[in-house]
Parts: structure tokens; sequence; C-alpha cells
């Protein structure tokens, strides 16, 4: 288990960075009614922003 750590530590730090990330934007965007597809609920813009870290951490 270590050593999935330590093989991939850049993707993981990155998709914690992205996570939070999505929350802040979540915070400072929140959609009033519920139709956004992004900002509609912390999880999702967390799941978004984690998803864009994981892909910016493989470039």
């Amino acid at each position: 288990m270590f050593q999935f750590f330590v093989k991939n530590k850049r993707a993981l730090i990155f998709i914690v960075i992205g996570a939070l990330g999505g929350l802040v934007y979540w915070y400072f965007n929140q959609c009033d009614n519920g139709t956004c597809l992004i900002t509609a609920t912390p999880y999702n813009s967390m799941l978004y922003g984690s998803g864009m870290g994981y892909l910016s951490a493989r470039l």
C-alpha cells in the first residue's frame, strides 16, 4: 500500500489540490436554483476539480 502512495505521489497531490479548488469554486459560485451542473452541490464541484487535477498531473 505504501508503494502505491510513493509511486503516485504527484497524482494524489494534484487530485487533493483539484478537489479543494473545486470546493472553493463551489463556495464562490453557488447556483441559486440547482440547475447548474458543476456548482449545484459541493460534491460535483470537488469531483470535477479532482478529475481536472488528475489530468493536470498526467501532463
